[in-house]
């Protein structure tokens, strides 16, 4: 039998069937759904009189649509989106699927709070219906997005028809400056291998600078992954994902304890697997990354210069290049460094964990948010929300001038109240910069939380390693 990859292992375990030379019966160890991909999925199930397959292996979260104003009771007040809510909620007790409903204590993002509550375990498959599920990779799971349709097959049977994704690894040596992060450095890599770079593979990533990330900091790129058109992100279980899974997942200990690592020591590629790509990048040339136009992978690091259309043969790089400058209404050929914004997001995702606000927050100490700017944080949960309020950290950025908000999507992608007014500019923590992502005309820069908040304080985008930072 032929050396496998880590990503091969948990498709052969989890494989019921094989249909063709390229598409295998997926079981799914775990569902994940939400507000406004679940509604015809449910209908569909109605309509041929079908039942869940294993409700317990279903959970659903309202998160998309919620507003995240700082009551303590909320309420959704727009109509269309007050009734997706409460059909998700008439759905889940019809098929006794548990909901994290809107004013629930553990309510948040669903990316960040299956892992926190303990769902998440290396060695799983877990499909949801939203593009950012490859964060699961992060603890060794096989996670990946899964349009309407396939949320009602899972629905009916917990299992997915899969097209098989090809092999890519890649290899993070050396050690992330200060002042950087993994959202720096999966920016990077988005940039070099462009957004549509790890079309049709599953990325595995490794290496030295891989090893010494938190999850947390693994979370985040895992999570935009999918950025560079990845059908799914890996990370192979070692003992900081053992540490993370001892604290999270309470209810394994004993002989099950045993059990599970045993298996867990297991999930890795084996030596002689092969891969279809694999490339290498040196963290040590990681700097502080924003973007400037309107994909991921239109970005660069804080100290070079915005490219200008002519810089690109004619064809259609120059072109997109060319629309995106119109978009964040940029010449070209300018630095971002210095550049005025109106408003700051820290949220998402794949930037609203403890972790992140910690990070915020060394930089925000001593200082207030520059007059005339508005700026958020939206924590990705209420488990985050309520360590934040006990480690102090909400208190200081009240002081300092942020609204501290209750958790939710937010403003990552304008589906709530939380949006950009038109022309309005936005230093943002979130995974995508499209036009109109975060509001109607709104421009949004893609960057870490350190360099978020430090945005925030001083009014322009400014390179964070430039400020003193108060642990």
């Amino acid at each position: 039998m032929a050396a496998r990859t880590l990503y091969q292992k948990l498709v052969d375990s989890h494989t019921v069937a094989r249909l063709d030379e390229q598409n295998v019966l997926l079981y799914a160890d775990l569902h994940i759904m939400n507000e406004y991909t679940s509604p015809q999925a449910f209908a569909g199930l109605a309509k041929f009189g079908r039942k869940t397959a294993q409700s317990g292996q279903n959970v659903a979260v309202v998160d998309h649509i919620i507003p995240t104003h700082p009551v303590k009771f909320r309420i959704i007040e727009e109509p269309a989106s007050a009734l997706q809510a409460s059909n998700l909620k008439s759905n889940c007790e019809l098929h006794g699927i548990p909901l994290f409903d809107t004013n629930d204590r553990f309510q948040g993002i669903e990316h960040v709070i299956a892992p926190e509550l303990g769902m998440v375990r290396p060695g799983m498959v877990i499909l949801c219906g939203d593009s950012h599920t490859t964060t699961y990779g992060a603890l060794g799971a096989l996670g990946f997005g899964i349009g309407t349709s396939e949320v009602e097959h899972v629905l009916a049977t917990q299992t997915l028809v899969y097209r098989l994704a090809k092999n890519m690894r890649i290899r993070v040596d050396g050690v992330l400056p200060p002042g950087t992060t993994a959202k720096d450095l999966i920016l990077m890599i988005i940039r070099q291998i462009g957004a549509q770079g790890a079309r049709g593979y599953a990325v595995e990533f490794c290496g030295e600078a891989i090893d010494t990330m938190s999850v947390e900091a693994r979370m985040t790129l895992c999570n935009m992954t999918v950025e560079a058109g990845a059908r799914g992100a890996l990370i192979a279980p070692d003992q900081t994902t053992i540490d993370y899974i001892r604290e999270h997942c309470k209810d394994i200990r004993g002989k099950v304890w045993d059990q599970a690592l045993t298996f867990w020591a297991s999930l890795r590629s084996e030596a002689d697997a092969r891969y279809d790509v694999e490339l290498e990048f040196n963290a040590d040339e990681v700097a502080p990354y924003v973007t400037w136009g309107t994909s991921p992978d239109q970005g660069i690091s804080i100290g070079d210069l915005v490219p200008t259309a002519e810089s690109f043969a004619p064809g259609p790089q120059r072109d997109m290049t060319a629309r995106a400058l119109a978009y964040t209404r940029l010449n070209g050929g300018e630095a971002l460094e210095g550049l005025p914004i109106q408003r700051v997001f820290i949220g998402s995702c794949t930037n609203a964990r403890i972790e992140d606000l910690r990070a915020v927050a060394a930089v925000v100490k001593g200082r207030r948010v520059a007059s005339g700017l508005r700026a958020m944080i939206v924590p990705g949960s209420g488990e985050v929300r309520r360590c934040a309020e006990e480690e102090g950290l909400a208190a200081l950025f009240v002081a300092a001038g942020f609204e501290w908000r209750q958790p939710g999507c937010s403003m990552c992608l304008a589906m709530n109240d939380d949006v950009l007014a038109p022309g309005e500019r936005c230093a943002s923590t979130t995974n995508r910069n499209f036009e109109g992502r975060q509001g109607r005309d709104a421009i949004t820069h893609l960057m870490s939380p350190a360099m978020a908040a430090a945005a925030a304080v001083t009014g322009v985008i400014t390179d964070v390693r430039k400020l003193e930072l108060n642990a």
